[in-house]
């Protein structure tokens, strides 16, 4: 049996604001350890016998991110699939369903979401070599986890019946709705409720077939997709019509509480969603005092609490469960039982306009990164760096003019008909206007200080006449 990994890398990750933003979600950050969620999530399995490379998913405007990422850790993927907008998970599992199928008719797809956590992973290809013999029987298998706490905060699974294959696995009973505490403490008392982990086994052609009796409006509208996708670069392009048509579901309301063939696989893995900041300290080590730190941290008098700092030095005194996250632009304070309402603060900075909730000040691009360091009127300074062999795209702007100072490395620039190179301590001026580009022929990054100056300083304000990135 071949088992396709399919990694699920969308959502924003809003509750572990204001460390993950829409622009950098938590999937694409060392949240937990020094690798990224997503590269843990591809490593997790890597080289185990029968998986085959993985296959993810994720939105446009993540892709070179993760692409550069796998680069990182040498996984080449199956492929990569962008979607046009996101539809939940059901539209996203159909469509890595049909391009698999596409590939290998007989394909068993391993679904698992790129930010959880999973400490035992031998326990972990333990259960899904279980999950795998219900699957030669046309099952649609989920893990449940095997709670260690009456947790409020996810979904539930009752298992049923056992079954006469898989080792101690179970026909799902039902999925239940997260509960209140008394309801999960009767839940992990009973002994046939798991967490449920939203990581799923099957065959794509079942559970495209099923999909098809429950949701046939998602099963054509992704077929369509995938069938009108295109290459773009080293990425799979969805339809973006026929995409934009499905409806927007779960897999679990679409298929899984509807289907007659869901089975639950017990698994203790030491699994976390790492859905919020509480989570993300239990499943951290702690010091002495019961606290997680990271960063340029002092604690004094401090307990059971999570403390990290990005960029300057963080001081807390004589607190217990608490949660304190700077980063250059916001810093969050809030009791570790109170962290659920992160979600608002990202709602009112939506309503209010504001940027805090889309992007940290240093912007990834696949080129390199800008950041902005100061801004005032009619100017704005940044710092760039550019990847080696990294290469802008030939440019011009309406409103701004634009002076690089080269800090180190070397860069080509064009302007106009004009082509010079610059190296550390050199500088030039781009006029309003001018058509121009930047690029860093050496094996070093070029790090360089670009100060705008203009009537109008935003990243809309752009006009693209060539771009090695296909960006539009």
């Amino acid at each position: 049996m071949k088992i396709y990994p399919v990694i699920l890398s969308g959502g924003a990750g809003t509750r572990l604001w204001p460390l993950s933003r829409a622009a950098l979600p938590k999937q694409l950050l060392p949240v937990v350890a020094d690798k990224t969620m997503l590269q843990d999530t591809a490593l997790r399995l890597n080289g185990r016998p029968g998986l085959m490379q993985p296959l993810i998913v994720c939105g446009n405007e993540h892709r070179f991110l993760v692409a550069e990422q796998l680069r990182e850790i040498n996984v080449k993927p199956l492929g990569i699939l962008l979607e046009p907008e996101g539809r939940n998970t059901a539209p996203a599992i159909a469509a890595a369903a049909h391009y698999l199928k596409a590939i290998d008719a007989e394909a068993v797809m391993l679904v698992l979401p790129a930010d959880h956590v999973i400490s035992d992973t031998e326990a972990f290809y333990g259960a899904i070599l279980r999950a795998a013999a219900l699957v030669e029987h046309g099952a649609l298998a989920t893990f449940g986890i095997v709670p260690t706490a009456p947790e409020t905060g996810y979904g539930y699974i009752k298992g049923g019946e056992p079954l006469p294959v898989g080792d101690n696995c179970l026909k799902v009973d039902r999925f239940v709705e997260k509960p209140d505490r008394a309801t999960a403490e009767e839940f992990v008392n009973a002994g046939t409720y798991f967490w449920n982990s939203g990581m799923f086994l099957f065959r794509a052609g079942d559970y495209l077939k099923e999909l098809q009796q429950f949701q046939p409006a998602i099963a054509s509208a992704t077929a369509e997709a995938v069938e009108k996708g295109y290459r773009d670069l080293d990425f799979c392009r969805l339809d973006e019509a026929a995409f934009a048509a499905s409806p927007s579901d779960s897999i679990d309301y679409a298929v899984m509480e509807h289907t007659r063939h869901a089975v639950v696989v017990p698994a203790a893995i030491g699994w976390n969603d790492v859905g919020s900041w509480s989570a993300l300290w239990e499943v951290q080590q702690h010091d002495s005092n019961g606290n997680v730190s990271r960063g340029d941290v002092y604690l004094d008098g401090v307990k059971n609490s999570l403390v990290r700092a990005e960029n300057r030095c963080v001081a807390v005194i004589g607190l217990e469960d608490v949660v304190v996250v700077e980063t250059n632009d916001a810093v969050l304070v809030a009791r570790k039982d109170q962290v659920q309402r992160v979600k608002q603060v990202v709602d009112h900075l939506k309503c209010q306009d504001r940027t805090e909730h889309l992007h940290h000040t240093k912007v990834y691009r696949p080129w390199g990164c800008y950041e902005g360091i100061d801004v005032g009127d009619r100017f704005q300074v940044k710092r760039i760096t550019v990847n080696p062999g990294g290469k802008l795209s030939l440019q011009m702007h309406h409103h701004r003019a634009e002076h690089w100072i080269v800090v180190s490395g070397t860069a080509r620039v064009t302007c106009g008909d004009k082509v010079e190179l610059l190296t550390e301590n050199e500088s030039t001026y781009i006029p309003i206007g001018m058509s121009h580009r930047l690029e860093n022929p050496g094996k070093l990054p070029l790090h360089l200080i670009e100060v705008q100056s203009g009537s109008y300083l935003g990243e809309d304000d752009i006009v693209r006449f060539e771009d090695v990135y296909q960006r539009t």
